[in-house]
C-alpha cells in the first residue's frame, strides 16, 4: 500500500538569550508537506504581558500581516525573513529591543490536500542587557626595529547567565584599511590561535598573550619588525551555549586603536644644541646642552666637540674623557668652566661668571665611531649654532622690607625682614633706626659684610638692655634683624634696610624701610566682668567671666588675676578672695575659705573665669576682678607693668520657690460643753525635705476682734503659747499634735463657751540648705468654727447696766447676781471681764485663775450668797477704769467617764467704772458728777478761780 507524509514544522530550540541591541536570527523549517517546494512562513510573538494574545510580526506572503507596532520596523528592514531554501527561513531582527522578548511562533500556511501534522512551532527568546566592555588606551608608539611592544586590553562582563569570552588582537595596515589581520586570539575555549602571518613568531615565543587577573589581557611582541607597523586594536566577544549545544556570540566590542610606527636601523644621527639663556649679563652662568638623536643610542659610541665661532673649546671622547684647549684649561682648573657627558646622548658645557670675551656662536659636533678606540668615524653631524650675547653687568637687585611685628608692646621682640631679590653678586647689608619722637640722624642697629661678618651699633651692644640683637641671613637673600626685647615707645619708629651689591670693583645700593609701633604695656588695658545670670537660685552654680582687652595682642603676656568680693549691702568693703599668679599658682585668703571648696578657676588667652558651684546665701554680693600684667617674654618678678580693675557685678542668691499649699476648706465643729475636740491643719504640697512651723490662732466671735495666738510649734519642735493661753490651765487644755508629716492637730480639752470662735493654722515652710535653715514661705488654712450646743436650761443674771466711780487708792465692788434657784448637783464657774480681756476665773472646783499675776493681790471674788459673784477691786488705779461684766456657767458631772459637762451659760449687764485721781479737791467731786450737773455747778466756780488768779498776778506785778 501507500502512505501520506505528515507535515512537521521545526523552529530553533529555546530558551534563547540574546543581548539588547544585537542582530539575531531564528531559523524555521518545514518537512513532510505536500504542494509547491517553496513554502510560506509567518512569524508571530506572544508577549509576557499577554501570553494568550498573538501579535503578528512578518510574513513571506502577506505584506499586511504585521501589526502596527512592527509595521515600521518591517518596512525599514529592521525585521525581515531570509529564505535559506524553499522550506527553510531565517527571521532577522537587526537591533534587538527589550520589548522583543517573548514566545515566537513560526507558522506555515497549509498547502496539503488535507490537514495532517503540525503547522507551527514555538520558541522562547529572552533579551538581556549587554554588559560586555573592552578598553585600551589610544596611543602612538614609535619603536625601532627589534624593540618590544606591549599592549594591554581590559575586558569585563557581568551577565547573569553562564557565558565565555574570547579576546584577540588585530592589525590594520593603514588607517583606511578595512580588512584586519589577526595577530593572536584567546578563544572561548581558552585556546590561543595566532594569525597566519604570526604563526612562526608565536611558535618561537616572540608573540604572546597573557591574562593578568580577572580582566586584564596583555599582548607582547618581541623583536618588532617593519611589517608590524599599522593600527592595532583589541576585540572581545561574549559567547553563550544554546539549548542545541551550539555556542553563539551574543556581543562584540572593539577598543580604540594604537598606532605603531617601526623605524629601520640605519644612518639616523641628529645633533641639536640648546641654551637655558643666550642673552646674559656679566657674571651670569651660561649652560649649553648638546643632544644626540639616534636609534639604539645606548649601544653606540660618540665623540663630541664644543666650538666657539668655529674654534674648538673642548672635546669629550667616546669613553667620556674631557680634553680642554690650552687657552681654556686654566679657567677650567679655577672652576670657571665645566664640560661633562651626562648620558650617551646629552653633553653639557657650563661657563660660570661669563665675561664679554664669551660672546659668539656656539656649536657642537658629534662623530660616531664603531668602537671607543676607533679613530675612523662612521658619520659626523654638526649642530646649528646658538649666538650668545654677554652684556655689561647691571644690577637687578630689588629690596622688599617688612616686619612680622608691626605693633608690639614694650618688652616684646621686634622682627624685621629685608629680602634681597635679583642680586647675583655678594651683598653687604645695614639696618638703621630713626625713632618717631626724636627726629634726627639715623642710628646704626647692625651690619653684615659680604663675607657674613656681623657688627652691632654702639646703642645695641649691651645685651642686658635689649637682649642679644641678631642679624641673620636665611637662604640666598633674606636678612632677618631680631631685637629680643623692646625697652619702651622709643624703640618704635622707622627702620631702614640698606643693601649693597658688589661685583669686580663696582657696587649698587638699594634702600627700603618699614615702620613699627611700640606701645606701653598699660595702653588700653581694661578688664570687663560679666555674668550670664545675675539672680541665682540657692544651690545652683554661676560663673563670672573677666575679659581682658588692650590696644595690643595679649598672647603670651604674663597676667595675674585677683578676685574680690563685697558681701551683703553695697556699703561694705571689697575683700580679696583668691589670686592666680602668671605661673598658675592659686592663693586663697584665709577669711574666704568657704569659697575654696566650691570654686573653680579657669583661664584662656584673654579671659579668666570664676565658677562657683552650689551657691549659698553667703555668696550674695558684688564681685570684681583685678588684672596685673607684666612685659611679654620676661619673668613676672617685682611690680607689674600695669594694673586694672573691672566693673562690679552683683550676684543675688534667692531661695528655692516655696511649693507650700495648705488646705483652705472652711468647716465647723459643734460640741457640748466640757467635751474634747480636734481642729485639723493639712498640708497638701511642699518642697521635698521641708520642715514646718505651725501656729494656731483663734478668732473670737466678735466681728472686729483681733486673732489670738494660741500656740506655735517651730520646725525643731519647740512649743510656745500665746499670751492669752500661757496660764497652766490653758496650756493643759490646748495641745498641739503632729499626726503625720503633713497633718497637724490642735486638741482642745474640756471645751467651754469661752473657747467659741473660728480656729485656723498658719504653716511656715522651712528648708535646711547646708549653712542654715531658711523660711521659703507660709500659708494659712481655712477657718473652722467651734460652736457649743447647750441643754435648753437658761441662767438668769441681772442684765441691767450700771455706772460707778471710785477714788484711786480706795476699794470698789462690782456686782454679779444670779437670780433663781440652783439645780442640785451642779457647780457654777464665773469669769470677770474688763472689756474683752478676762481678769479671773472661778472654776467649778472653787479654784481661782488669774489672767495676770499682777492682779492677784487686788482682785477678790466674794460670795456672800450662793448666787452672788461680786468682784472687789482693792486700791483702785487709774488703769482700772473701764466696762466690766461677768459670765456664769453651770456645770454638772454626769458620770466618771464624761466628767464635768456644761449645762448652761449666761452673761451679765455692763458696769461702767470711773476712777477719780487722788489729788483732785472737792471741786473735782462736784465736777465728777453727771454732765448736766457739772455744767451748772462747775462753770461759776471756774470763772471765780480765773478772776482770782488774774487779780493775784496783777498784784504781784504791781508790788515789783
Amino acid at each position: 500500500g501507500s502512505s501520506t507524509a505528515q507535515r512537521v514544522v521545526t523552529v530553533q530550540k529555546g530558551p534563547l538569550y540574546r543581548t539588547e541591541g544585537s542582530h539575531i536570527t531564528l531559523w524555521c523549517k518545514v518537512s513532510g508537506y505536500q504542494g509547491p517546494a517553496e513554502q510560506n512562513f509567518q512569524w508571530s510573538i506572544y508577549l509576557p504581558s499577554a501570553p494568550e494574545r498573538e501579535v503578528q510580526i512578518v510574513s513571506t506572503v502577506d505584506p499586511s500581516f504585521p501589526y502596527a507596532i512592527y509595521t515600521q520596523r518591517v518596512r525599514s528592514r529592521g525585521i525581515y525573513v531570509e529564505r535559506v531554501q524553499g522550506d527553510a527561513v531565517l527571521l532577522h531582527i537587526t537591533e534587538l529591543q527589550e520589548r522583543d522578548a517573548g514566545e515566537y511562533e513560526c507558522h506555515t500556511p497549509n498547502t496539503d490536500e488535507r490537514y495532517f501534522g503540525s503547522y507551527s512551532a514555538r520558541t522562547n527568546l529572552s533579551v538581556i542587557a549587554d554588559t560586555l566592555s573592552a578598553s585600551m588606551a589610544p596611543q602612538v608608539l614609535t619603536r625601532t626595529e627589534g624593540d618590544t611592544v606591549e599592549l594591554t586590553c581590559e575586558v569585563s562582563k557581568s551577565t547573569a547567565q553562564h557565558t565565555h569570552l574570547s579576546v584577540g588582537w588585530y592589525r590594520l595596515q593603514g588607517a583606511r584599511e578595512h580588512h584586519a589581520e589577526e595577530v593572536l586570539t584567546l578563544s572561548k575555549d581558552f585556546v590561543l590561535s595566532p594569525g597566519p602571518s604570526y604563526l612562526q613568531r608565536f611558535l618561537a615565543g616572540d608573540v604572546q598573550l597573557n591574562k593578568v587577573g580577572n580582566t586584564t589581557y596583555k599582548l607582547f611582541i618581541s623583536g618588532v619588525q617593519p611589517l608590524d607597523q599599522g593600527q592595532l586594536y583589541c576585540e572581545a566577544a561574549e559567547w553563550i551555549e544554546d539549548p542545541d549545544e551550539t555556542w553563539k556570540d551574543i556581543s562584540h566590542k572593539q577598543t580604540d586603536r594604537t598606532s605603531l610606527v617601526v623605524r629601520s636601523w640605519g644612518r639616523d644621527l641628529s645633533v641639536d644644541i640648546t641654551a637655558a639663556e643666550s642673552s646674559l649679563l656679566e657674571g651670569d652662568t651660561l649652560q649649553l646642552n648638546c643632544v644626540v638623536g639616534s636609534q639604539k643610542s645606548s649601544s653606540r659610541h660618540f665623540q663630541v666637540l664644543w666650538l666657539l665661532d668655529g674654534v674648538e673649546v673642548a672635546r669629550v671622547d667616546p669613553k667620556g674623557v674631557l680634553i680642554w684647549e690650552d687657552e681654556y684649561e686654566e679657567r677650567a682648573k679655577l672652576g670657571q668652566l665645566r664640560a661633562f657627558k651626562q648620558s650617551n646622548v646629552i653633553y653639557v658645557l657650563t661657563i660660570y661668571e661669563v665675561g664679554l670675551k664669551n660672546n659668539g656662536l656656539y656649536q657642537c659636533s658629534v662623530s660616531e665611531v664603531r668602537t671607543p678606540g676607533d679613530s675612523y668615524s662612521i658619520q659626523t653631524n654638526l649642530s646649528s649654532g646658538i649666538q650668545v650675547e654677554v652684556k655689561p653687568k647691571e644690577s637687578r637687585m630689588r629690596l622688599f622690607v617688612s616686619t612680622s611685628t608691626p605693633q608690639v608692646v614694650a618688652g616684646d621682640a621686634l622682627i624685621l625682614l629685608c629680602e634681597v631679590q635679583g642680586g647675583t653678586s655678594p651683598v653687604s647689608l645695614q639696618w638703621w633706626h630713626l625713632p618717631l619722637e626724636h627726629p634726627g640722624p639715623r642710628v646704626l642697629v647692625a651690619s653684615m659684610e659680604q663675607d657674613g661678618t656681623l657688627s652691632l651699633g654702639s646703642t645695641y651692644r649691651d645685651s642686658s638692655t635689649r637682649g642679644s640683637v641678631r642679624l641673620e641671613k636665611a637662604g640666598s637673600g633674606t636678612f632677618t634683624l631680631v631685637i629680643p626685647t623692646t625697652l619702651d615707645e622709643g624703640d618704635g619708629g622707622r627702620y631702614w634696610c640698606r643693601a649693597t651689591e658688589w661685583f669686580r670693583g663696582q657696587s649698587w645700593t638699594q634702600e627700603g624701610e618699614t615702620a613699627v609701633k611700640v606701645s606701653s604695656v598699660g595702653l588700653g588695658l581694661q578688664a570687663t566682668l560679666r555674668s550670664r545670670i545675675a539672680t541665682i537660685t540657692y544651690g545652683r552654680s554661676f560663673e563670672l567671666v573677666c575679659q581682658v582687652s588692650a590696644n595690643y595682642s595679649l598672647e603670651e603676656v604674663p597676667m595675674s588675676v585677683g578676685w574680690f568680693f563685697r558681701p551683703g549691702p553695697p556699703a561694705g568693703h571689697y575683700h580679696e578672695l583668691v589670686r592666680v599668679s602668671p605661673r598658675g599658682t592659686v592663693a586663697w585668703q584665709a577669711a574666704q575659705q568657704h569659697f575654696q571648696g566650691r570654686a573653680q578657676l579657669m583661664k584662656t588667652a584673654t579671659s579668666f573665669r570664676l565658677h562657683i558651684h552650689s551657691a549659698v546665701t553667703a555668696d550674695e554680693g558684688a564681685y570684681q576682678c583685678e588684672v596685673e600684667v607684666w612685659r611679654r617674654n620676661t619673668l613676672p618678678l617685682g611690680q607689674p607693668a600695669a594694673i586694672t580693675r573691672s566693673n562690679p557685678v552683683g550676684i543675688k542668691v534667692v531661695l528655692p520657690e516655696s511649693k507650700l499649699h495648705v488646705a483652705t476648706e472652711e468647716g465647723s465643729v459643734e460640741i457640748a460643753g466640757g467635751a474634747d475636740t480636734t481642729i485639723e491643719c493639712r498640708i497638701t504640697s511642699a518642697q521635698n525635705h521641708s520642715q514646718f512651723a505651725v501656729t494656731w490662732y483663734l478668732l473670737p466671735p466678735a466681728g472686729d476682734a483681733a486673732p489670738l495666738q494660741i500656740l506655735r510649734t517651730d520646725y525643731s519642735g519647740v512649743l510656745q503659747y500665746g499670751a492669752e493661753f500661757s496660764s497652766p490651765a490653758q496650756k493643759s487644755r490646748f495641745l498641739s499634735q503632729r499626726v503625720s508629716s503633713t497633718v497637724f492637730w490642735l486638741r482642745v480639752l474640756s471645751a467651754n463657751p469661752r473657747d467659741q470662735g473660728r480656729y485656723y493654722c498658719v504653716v511656715e515652710e522651712w528648708l535646711w540648705l547646708g549653712d542654715g535653715c531658711y523660711k521659703l514661705g507660709e500659708g494659712a488654712s481655712g477657718r473652722t468654727a467651734l460652736e457649743f450646743k447647750l441643754p435648753g436650761r437658761q441662767l438668769q443674771l441681772e442684765m441691767a447696766n450700771h455706772s460707778t466711780s471710785a477714788r484711786e487708792g480706795e476699794d470698789v465692788t462690782l456686782h454679779c447676781l444670779l437670780q433663781g434657784a440652783l439645780v442640785p448637783d451642779t457647780h457654777l464657774s464665773v469669769t470677770w471681764f474688763r472689756g474683752k480681756d478676762s481678769l479671773l476665773t472661778l472654776h467649778c472646783d472653787s479654784t481661782i485663775e488669774y489672767r495676770r499675776e499682777s492682779l492677784a493681790g487686788r482682785l477678790y471674788l466674794r460670795r456672800p450668797a450662793a448666787g452672788d459673784f461680786s468682784l472687789t477691786l482693792s486700791r483702785v488705779q487709774g488703769s482700772d477704769a473701764g466696762v466690766y461684766h461677768c459670765q456664769v456657767e453651770e456645770w454638772q458631772q454626769l458620770n466618771q467617764e464624761k466628767g464635768w459637762v456644761l449645762q448652761a451659760s449666761a452673761r451679765s449687764g455692763y458696769t461702767q467704772l470711773t476712777t477719780i485721781p487722788r489729788e483732785l479737791t472737792g471741786l473735782s467731786r462736784i465736777c465728777s458728777s453727771p454732765p448736766l450737773l457739772n455744767f451748772i455747778l462747775c462753770l461759776p466756780l471756774v470763772l471765780i478761780l480765773l478772776l482770782a488768779l488774774a487779780a493775784f498776778c496783777w498784784y504781784f506785778k504791781f508790788r515789783k
